[in-house]
């Protein structure tokens, strides 16, 4: 199996991939099928990707706040610096998707700084669970969709 593995890489290291993706740094890349990736440090994902005009930014979390509202708070500022990192802004937000430690406890406080932090003009549509969180200090974590000019 390793053999035929290795046989395969070889394959694809022979051919000719120029023009496929260009590097315009460590942290990001660029697609000839108008895909772009910035973050790309992280073994697991990218922190970024853009296509079509469409901002696709990584799951955010907080560990350093112990309340839902500090979280919310410093998950959602993080937000907006993927965004405009991205060439995009909340007011552009299409989707957003999040997960609560704890739906019961934490989700009318979650709301009260969703609803101060969000623009009110420009709401996405939005789906808020509850899951269990990769570590147990979290208690949030915020997922969002918006439109970029490319």
């Amino acid at each position: 199996m390793i053999g035929r593995l290795q046989v395969v890489l070889n394959r694809v290291n022979k051919c000719n991939l120029s023009g496929i993706h260009s590097w315009s740094s460590n942290s990001s890349r660029q697609l000839s099928s108008g895909i772009k990736r910035i973050g790309v440090d992280d073994p697991r994902m990218s922190r970024i990707v853009v296509q079509n005009g469409i901002v696709h930014i990584s799951g955010q979390t907080d560990a350093t706040a112990n309340d839902i509202e500090g979280q919310t708070r410093n998950v959602l500022g993080k937000v907006d610096t993927l965004l405009q990192e991205a060439g995009s802004e909340k007011s552009n937000l299409l989707t957003a998707s999040i997960w609560l430690k704890d739906i019961e406890r934490d989700f009318e406080d979650m709301n009260v700084v969703w609803n101060d932090w969000l623009d009110p003009a420009n709401k996405p549509v939005r789906a808020t669970v509850e899951a269990n969180m990769a570590r147990p200090v979290l208690l949030i974590e915020v997922q969002v969709t918006a439109a970029v000019e490319e």
